[in-house]
């Protein structure tokens, strides 16, 4: 009998209790804590260049009340300054950082998991994937308008469907979309509505889970993939689960 692969590891925005969220230190932190993926969210600037953020304005992370779709990569490297310790990232360079580091625990390369909230950036995302030869180490995951757009500039793309309800989606959604995974909040998810995804065709990721005792109870549901800001803690019940086999 197959053993069933051990589920992914995703840091949430890096490695974000060690290092600022959604920066490269943040990222590689994560992944020399043993990250299968590393959840980035993308936004463009006003020049329209993919770059590392998850609000609209720069205030909260870097102390600058300015939209992020107001300035230009080059308002934003002005800001920062030459010497800069930390800046906000292209996802160029991340995805640089991803195609150069070893493979994780699995022995399979890490992964580099975007996260769209709307649809606005995913054709330069997917464009900037395919340029910089990445295409197949780039997931996406968000919204279904998100989605459908990724899903039209990156067919053979692997999507999570982000989906905030236990109800399940229309099936005329899931025929266009064809996501690889439901991607669900951990407080919806149980080990029946895990059965019933599957009966449909679909496997559940859960999202985003930072207390010890709750990621067991989430990986015991059967997700094939979960997200935290605690990395280094998911890592090592994946690995402890994976040691001592299946119960019984």
């Amino acid at each position: 009998m197959a053993v069933p692969a051990a589920p992914r590891a995703v840091a949430h925005r890096g490695d974000p209790y060690r290092h600022r969220e959604n920066t490269l230190p943040s990222l590689r932190s994560a992944l020399a804590a043993g990250a299968d993926a590393v959840e980035v969210d993308v936004r463009l600037t006003r020049d329209g260049v993919p770059v590392l953020l998850h609000d609209p304005t720069l205030k909260r992370l870097w102390g600058l009340d300015r939209p992020l779709a107001a300035l230009t990569l080059a308002d934003l490297r002005r800001i920062e300054g030459p010497a800069a310790p930390l800046r906000v990232p292209t996802l160029a360079e991340a995805l640089a950082l991803v195609a150069a580091a070893p493979p994780t625990p699995a022995g399979r390369p890490p992964l580099l998991m975007v996260d769209l909230d709307d649809a606005g950036p995913a054709a330069a995302a997917c464009a900037e994937a395919a340029r910089c030869g990445a295409a197949d180490r780039v997931v996406y995951c968000g919204p279904p308008s998100a989605m459908l757009a990724v899903r039209r500039h990156a067919p053979a793309a692997e999507v999570s469907l982000t989906w905030r309800t236990p109800l399940a989606p229309p099936p005329s959604l899931l025929a266009d979309l064809r996501p690889h995974l439901l991607n669900l909040p951990f407080g919806l998810v149980t080990p029946v509505l895990v059965d019933r995804a599957r009966g449909a065709g679909l496997q559940v990721s859960a999202w985003t889970v930072d207390v010890r005792r709750t990621m067991a109870r989430v990986l015991r549901t059967g997700v094939v993939s979960l997200t935290s800001n605690r990395i280094g803690v998911l890592r090592a019940l994946i690995d402890a689960a994976a040691a001592a086999g299946p119960p019984g």
